[in-house]
Order: structure tokens, then C-alpha cells, then sequence
């Protein structure tokens, strides 16, 4: 386990997690907004965990997890902090099943995410992409206290995103 909240816990995924990121990575919500992870099988699924998440847990320390219920270990969702080449800092990255949106705990993990960032990983500054009409992630990010930075597009991509950034504060009591 990484962390927990007050309704909530945030682990590693294990290879056991495939069916869920089956679930999660073909809703409408993630096909949308995050795009096609090539995940329509638990097959397919494990070698996503292996090549993004595991990976990024190895090199970096910490990735994409999974979001649970904390008092049942129903699985809702992935939150986590990623590593991209293209970024100077590291980002922020959530989705959850439709099932548990609006619910408030898309804020509760990632509210708990940075204080793990600032205290655990020692990262004082947080960035995030997300793309225009994504309202909700927009609002969270804002609620998160993360503004924005610009508007670009990825080399060889059509699609304009946007770029927000916070500084981090430790919590840590000396």
C-alpha cells in the first residue's frame, strides 16, 4: 500500500489487476479523454501494467496505482504520478469507472497523491495534461490548486491539450 485516505487506499498494481484495467482503459470516459491503450484483453492488459506502470515503478519509484475502496478493496480507479520524457516535472494522472464519479474521491486521492509527492518522493513541483473539453479533470485540477500553464500539441499530434502546474508545499513536520 502507498497511502490512504479517508475512504480510500492507494496500492500498486499487481499483474492480478488485469481485469480491471480491461474494465477501466475501454470506458467511454478513458477512450475519450486518454485514448486507446490497445487493452481489450487481460493479456493485452498485463502487458500494459508491464510496460507502463511496473516499468515506472523500477525506474522512478512511483507510477500509476490502483484507486480502492479502503474498507471493501473495491477497485475504482487509478491514480498516480508519471514520468514523460517530454515534461520537465512529473504529472499527475487519475480515471475512474463511471460507477464512481462525482463522488468526490477523484479529489480525495489526488489530494492525498500530493502529499505523498511532497513528503514521500520529495517533489516539489507537479505538472498535468489534459485536453480541452475534459470539464471534470479541468475543474479537479483547478480545485487541486494547479494552474494553467499553456496550450501546446505533442510533435506529430493534432490534438491541443493543456498544461497545468503547482508547486508543492511539504507537510512534513520537522
Amino acid at each position: 500500500m502507498i497511502f490512504e485516505t479517508q475512504r480510500l487506499r492507494l496500492r500498486r498494481f499487481t499483474l492480478d489487476d488485469a481485469p480491471f484495467i480491461v474494465q477501466l482503459t475501454n470506458t467511454d470516459g478513458w477512450l475519450r479523454f486518454i485514448g486507446d491503450r490497445n487493452t481489450k484483453t487481460e493479456e493485452l492488459a498485463k502487458q500494459y501494467l508491464q510496460n507502463s506502470a511496473f516499468k515506472s515503478y523500477e525506474m522512478y519509484g512511483y507510477g500509476l496505482s490502483m484507486v480502492e475502496l479502503k474498507d471493501t478493496h473495491t477497485p475504482l480507479g487509478m491514480c498516480g504520478i508519471l514520468h514523460r520524457d517530454t515534461l520537465p516535472h512529473p504529472d499527475i494522472g487519475f480515471a475512474l469507472l463511471p460507477d464512481f464519479e462525482g463522488k468526490g474521491y477523484a479529489f480525495e486521492i489526488a489530494s492525498g497523491l500530493l502529499q505523498h509527492a511532497t513528503n514521500a518522493l520529495s517533489i516539489n513541483e507537479l505538472m498535468a495534461i489534459v485536453v480541452p473539453d475534459n470539464n471534470r479533470s479541468v475543474k479537479l485540477l483547478e480545485k487541486l490548486g494547479m494552474s494553467l500553464v499553456k496550450k501546446f500539441r505533442v510533435e506529430g499530434k493534432d490534438e491541443e491539450l493543456l498544461l497545468y502546474q503547482k508547486t508543492l508545499q511539504s507537510t512534513a513536520h520537522s
